[in-house]
């Protein structure tokens, strides 16, 4: 049973999932620092507010609503997907990309030397 756990504990998939937690987190927490210290008060100066998160912002029968949190939280969601997408994708895109050009090329190779094979064994029959 702990052999088992072992195991699964040692899968490159358990492991990789982990890191990418880890660093998740972090990167989270740098998108949030460059939101709230950069974008939100560039956008919370075109509408007159001191942050974001206070544009929009009403009340009914107690509750407030926020509509600024809403985009704050939609703009962080926007800045780090594009951060992932062309920091992290692309780069791993291109790398599959050459390396089946080059599989693609050693198969070719092999292709030619298994006919080379088939010819001089056809010739010696």
């Amino acid at each position: 049973m702990v052999k088992g756990f072992r195991d699964f504990l040692m899968r490159g998939n358990v492991v990789d999932l982990a890191v990418a937690v880890v660093i998740g987190a972090a990167f989270g927490a740098v998108i949030k620092a460059f939101t709230d210290g950069l974008l939100n008060p560039l956008i919370a100066a075109i509408f007159g507010k001191p942050s974001l998160n206070e544009v929009g912002t009403f009340t009914i029968n107690g509750a407030v609503f926020s509509i600024g949190l809403v985009l704050t939280a939609l703009i962080n969601f926007v800045i780090i997907a594009a951060a992932i997408y062309f920091f992290v994708i692309v780069p791993i895109n291109a790398i599959k990309a050459r390396s089946a050009k080059e599989e693609e090329a050693e198969t070719a190779e092999e292709i030619v030397l298994l006919r080379e094979i088939r010819d001089s064994l056809k010739q010696q029959g």
